[in-house]
């Protein structure tokens, strides 16, 4: 069975999958939708450092190949990987992370040569996912739409009739980099007032857990105590609300999205966010068409997921060299 390999990197864990074609798909090219065949899951192992985290990539996605192999009977015919930080997409190179502290990774050819040729994409996490909720997630069927997780920190992925656009330099997206907030609290970024700083899940724990003198309170705790009618708990998430509204506004306003689809831990409150945040950007649109908002569907399997349609895409581009998400 033609199925191809999907690894989605993260900062403390791997997730993997072999996924094959679903539904009618021509010989030669990308299903429409895909068919998860087979998951694993393992730590990055960041702790190693850059060099063990790179062949803990390698040495899963051998065993992934050899399963295949076995399980199917022949091997993935592609791989796709989604990683943070910098990614140079056209290159194949991981540019640059943070969590991971790698730099300048060339992990496309890495593992192409580990496989004998195999085609490879690399993606960036967020737009990977970003590709997989509009395709076959809660953006399926939108010719435009824009994704955004609400995590540690805020990112964004920018869809365009089942693509994902990565921008003249790879840093198309970063919504959470619009200050919302001018001379607001400092963002490692270098500027102040960033919108991550007030409304990711982060900046709602940081919040939660000063005004309730709880260090280790959390947004998942904050959205609980807001549904049981804490006024403090309540008053912390109006604020991440606001400016969060105001950071989407100006996102519409620029790529007028069909769809907005709200992934990330914060999303899990469900209604908790989901109807003061449709309020919120309802009462601030003034000539802009208000977008769908709904939340992610996909969960943390959509940068896997992402992955593997990367993956399916390759096999459909003729010189089987270059992806972008």
């Amino acid at each position: 069975m033609r199925h191809v390999i999907a690894l989605d990197v993260g900062g403390t864990g791997m997730k993997a999958a072999l996924l094959g074609a679903s539904g009618t798909a021509p010989a030669d090219g990308p299903p429409a939708t895909a068919a998860l065949l087979h998951q694993a899951r393992r730590p990055t192992g960041r702790e190693r450092g850059p060099d063990a985290v790179v062949e803990g990539i390698l040495d899963f996605a051998a065993e992934l190949r050899a399963y295949g192999e076995q399980r199917f009977g022949e091997p993935a015919a592609a791989v796709g990987v989604a990683v943070p930080g910098i990614v140079e997409e056209e290159r194949g190179i991981a540019a640059y992370s943070a969590n991971l502290g790698w730099r300048d990774v060339p992990l496309r050819q890495l593992l192409s040569e580990r496989f004998g040729g195999v085609p490879v994409a690399l993606g960036h996490d967020v737009r990977t996912g970003g590709l997989a909720e509009g395709r076959i997630g809660a953006g399926r069927g939108a010719d435009r739409f824009l994704f955004v997780p609400l995590g540690t920190g805020i990112a964004g992925a920018i869809g365009i009739d089942g693509r994902v656009e990565a921008g003249a330099h790879g840093f198309a997206g970063e919504i959470g980099h619009i200050v919302v907030r001018p001379g607001g609290a400092p963002c490692p970024c270098g500027q102040r007032g960033c919108l991550e700083r007030f409304a990711s899940a982060g900046a709602v724990s940081e919040a939660w857990a000063a005004a309730c003198g709880d260090p280790a309170a959390d947004a998942a705790a904050c959205a609980k105590a807001v549904a049981s009618g804490d006024p403090n708990a309540v008053r912390v998430w109006q604020e991440a609300v606001d400016a969060l509204a105001d950071g989407l506004v100006t996102a519409l306003t620029l790529l007028d999205p069909r769809t907005l689809i709200i992934g990330g831990g914060l999303a899990e409150a469900g209604e908790t966010l989901f109807t003061p945040l449709r309020d919120a950007v309802r009462q601030r649109v003034t000539f802009q068409k208000l977008p769908e908002i709904v939340p992610a569907a996909l969960g943390d399997t959509a940068g896997c997921l992402g992955a593997g349609l990367l993956a399916w895409d390759l096999l459909g581009n003729t010189d089987g060299t270059e992806v972008t998400a």
